[in-house]
């Protein structure tokens, strides 16, 4: 499913059960999609994105990425609302905190973004890196999506 945001375009697939990614870029959809599930989380993306939503209910599973990359991505929605972690916080968690990189590694694969919340992990100075591949488009909408959750950050400059 593609439908367009305040961040652009966003395209969401599903298996039959739960929402299995959401991407800014072009995806191919399983063509047995749940649909219902996949208006839920428009819906629900769409009520995050106006500030109007906290935390997301629709089902989704990690259908892709090794064990390490899926405990990573567990810990992301570990992170409160409006809050961030560091990389290195996110290492602490996990119980390796010699596994900064690969965290970083495994945010940037993570195929739920904003469901699964890789836009709160930030740098240890408070710097915002690595979304969407880095790019300043990618950190313009980390950015955009921290704000929405915490207003107070549009004061400071967080890149």
């Amino acid at each position: 499913m593609k439908f367009e945001s305040i961040l652009g375009t966003l395209w969401l697939n599903a298996d039959q059960t739960a929402l299995t990614q959401v991407s800014y870029t072009p995806i191919e959809e399983n063509p047995l999609a749940n649909q219902e599930i996949l208006q839920t989380a428009k819906k629900q993306l769409l009520e995050f994105l106006a500030g109007d939503r906290k935390a997301f209910d629709v089902p989704y599973i990690f259908d892709v990425g090794t064990d390490f990359q899926q405990e990573v991505w567990q810990a992301l929605t570990e992170i409160p609302y409006g809050e961030t972690w560091s990389y290195l916080d996110v290492a602490q968690k996990l119980q390796r905190p010699k596994a900064v990189r690969a965290i970083g590694q495994a945010n940037r694969n993570n195929p739920l973004p904003i469901i699964v919340p890789c836009h709160r992990v930030i740098g240890k100075n408070g710097k915002l890196v690595g979304y969407s591949g880095s790019s300043d488009a990618g950190l313009k909408i980390k950015e955009q999506l921290l704000i929405i959750e915490n207003p107070l950050l549009q004061e400071i400059t967080l890149f």
